[in-house]
């Protein structure tokens, strides 16, 4: 028969046994947490007047007790920093560094969403870390209003020593690069100052041998478009074998084509395939005239489609300078659709807006 007084019984056991495991797992989490640097005095008798002095030190102010002022100026009131946030903006009223970096035009938005960057700005000094970055790049040349572009793209120049910086812009004066030359390629390719002396000169020598480029060339070209020192180089090389052995450009042409338009070399491999196969293959246009006309390798497939199916359907694409009716390829993609519709096409607007409807 079930019997309550057994059930309490048993019940207040298993408590007794509960509340004395919870007591020792109690006192081995207060050892486990003790700081290694303040010694464990349990074996040194302490007198009942000590604890009472202690709990006396411990005593914590009443809400309702009046306090002199010099009490009030020792309560400690903590920081009004976010102590977690998954936004930067939260940070900025209280960060001197973020809010003049916001003055400065930087988007935080975008350094947000980059791994361990927000923390990386919030330990930084502005006076110490920020301002001697931004006093160098003005006194290189590059204006003040690129400095949020070039921040927001590459934060870590902030973490650049002075003298590595000072010591690549050396190097590119060195090659003869300008003053003027150097400003304008920072600001264009903020990255460029954060790869070594040794990386510039491995990427310099690189695009020298594989186009058999002059000293003179080389810098046109990388002035030009200085991203080429900071990206991979595996696209690159993709593009110059696809050059030479998908397309069947020879040396000369593929040099000729880069000097002209470098673009080409960082261009997507199947943009460029798909612009190449329908110039060569469905416009019949010989190597000759796409090396002739090169910045039509950069320009855009669906333009050069549209045009071309419209050019076709009234019978006037043409695209042989030694035939009449002659259509240049460098205005075929370089004329805003208005000119290419009344000058090329001899057609209106409207017709050429009607017939893209039908493709």
């Amino acid at each position: 028969m079930f019997c309550y007084s057994d059930f309490t019984a048993k019940h207040l056991a298993t408590e007794a046994k509960e509340d004395k495991d919870i007591e020792e797992l109690s006192r081995a989490v207060d050892v486990a947490y003790k700081s290694p640097l303040m010694p464990i005095r349990d074996a040194v008798p302490v007198t009942e007047s000590q604890i009472s002095l202690d709990l006396d030190a411990a005593t914590e102010f009443s809400a309702l007790e009046e306090i002199s002022d010099e009490e009030a100026v020792r309560i400690f009131v903590p920081s009004a920093m976010p102590p977690a946030s998954l936004s930067l903006r939260d940070y900025v009223d209280q960060s001197e560094t973020l809010s003049k970096l916001v003055q400065l035009g930087v988007n935080l938005w975008k350094l947000e969403q980059r791994p361990n960057v927000g923390s990386m700005l919030l330990r930084l000094n502005f006076n110490t870390d920020v301002a001697p970055r931004l006093l160098f790049l003005k006194e290189i040349g590059v204006d003040d209003s690129h400095f949020g572009n070039i921040i927001t793209r590459n934060p870590f120049i902030l973490t650049e020593s002075l003298e590595n910086l000072q010591a690549r812009v050396n190097y590119l004066k060195s090659k003869k690069f300008s003053s003027e030359t150097v400003a304008s390629m920072v600001s264009r390719a903020p990255y460029l100052l954060n790869f070594s002396v040794k990386r510039l000169d491995n990427r310099l020598g690189f695009f020298q041998q594989q186009l058999n480029l002059s000293a003179s060339n080389l810098r046109n070209i990388v002035a030009r478009l200085p991203r080429l020192l900071c990206g991979s180089l595996e696209p690159i090389k993709e593009n110059l074998k696809v050059c030479e052995i998908e397309f069947g450009f020879k040396e000369n042409e593929i040099q000729h084509i880069v000097l002209s338009v470098p673009k080409v070399l960082a261009a997507n491999k199947r943009k460029l395939t798909q612009i190449f196969d329908l110039l060569h293959n469905t416009m019949e246009v010989p190597h000759h005239l796409i090396v002739k006309f090169p910045q039509v390798l950069n320009s855009k497939y669906l333009r050069i489609r549209e045009r071309h199916l419209f050019l076709e359907y009234l019978g006037k694409a043409q695209y042989d300078p030694n035939l009449p009716n002659y259509i240049s390829l460098d205005r075929l993609v370089s004329l805003p659709d208005e000119a290419f519709c009344t000058e090329l096409a001899l057609a209106t607007l409207e017709d050429f807006h009607l017939f893209q409807k039908t493709l």
